[in-house]
């Protein structure tokens, strides 16, 4: 096998052994996913989330697999609670090697019924708060020697839409903007930034769908897969491109959807 023939430089190119990830939204849902999925298997940890019980929660059940993890409790809509998640990240364990991006909120209204409350609410979790993390995170993680990954939760709806997601859909693809420029802006230094665009995921945000029979049903046979997603299905590309494996994915959207975005989906024709 020549080049390819030591048996442990393979297996490590799929190893977060010791390396360190914050996890913001970490309280429930996919950021939750990606806090456990990194903990089992054998990463640091700072988990953040502006819910605190839900935290505490997280971090209780993190615990029975490592200690190796520091909560903070933190406001992504407020530039001081995330330069605090900086600095208490630093001090718990210096170099920061993966950022994950995930809180998010959608109001599910028609343009003309939409308030402006709630348009600059959607706009400073998703959008603001993003730029906070992505700025803050990488000031620090272009001084880490080993590089770093940065990962941006966004949605199929930065690329296709549907009544009512207007401005959610807005600030989705505003994040795959803001990644690719970061990517370009920081491959000097090594830190790669990408994008993962889930479809439709079982979390505690999704049970208004799943609650109505004929939106579940649509949305359980759009995709090529003709079912949802669970949270360790978007886990596992998480923490795949924060590894060696990934080291040449940067500034990628990649589409964790059952094959949403990939087909038409209205009609299966019969062929032979």
């Amino acid at each position: 096998m020549g080049k390819y023939s030591n048996v442990d430089e393979m297996r490590d190119l799929f190893s977060i052994k010791g390396l360190v990830a914050v996890v913001t939204g970490a309280a429930s849902g996919i950021g939750q996913g990606i806090a456990f999925a990194w903990a089992a298997n054998g990463g640091k940890l700072v988990i953040s989330d502006i819910n605190e019980d839900g935290l505490k929660e997280t971090e209780r059940e993190i615990r029975s697999v490592t200690n190796d993890v520091v909560s903070v409790v933190a406001d992504v809509t407020k530039l001081d609670d995330v330069k605090r998640l900086v600095n208490e990240s630093v001090k718990a364990f210096g170099n920061i090697d993966a950022l994950y991006i995930v809180p998010g909120i959608n109001v599910r209204k028609s343009i003309l019924s939409y308030t402006y409350d709630e348009f600059e609410r959607v706009l400073r979790v998703n959008l603001w708060g993003t730029y906070y993390l992505l700025k803050e995170f990488g000031n620090v993680m272009i001084k880490n020697p080993r590089g770093g990954s940065i990962v941006l939760m966004s949605s199929i709806r930065h690329l296709v839409v549907e009544p009512g997601q207007s401005v959610y859909a807005a600030t989705k693809a505003a994040m795959v903007q803001l990644a690719r420029t970061a990517a370009a802006e920081w491959a000097k230094y090594n830190v790669r930034v990408n994008v993962i665009a889930p479809g439709v995921v079982e979390t505690e945000l999704t049970q208004q769908i799943k609650k109505d029979t004929a939106w579940y049903e649509a949305y359980r046979t759009k995709p090529a897969l003709r079912r949802w997603a669970t949270v360790k299905e978007i886990a596992g590309p998480a923490i795949f491109l924060a590894t060696p494996a990934a080291s040449y994915i940067t500034g990628a959207v990649i589409y964790v959807d059952g094959g949403w975005t990939a087909i038409d989906g209205r009609y299966e024709p019969n062929i032979p």
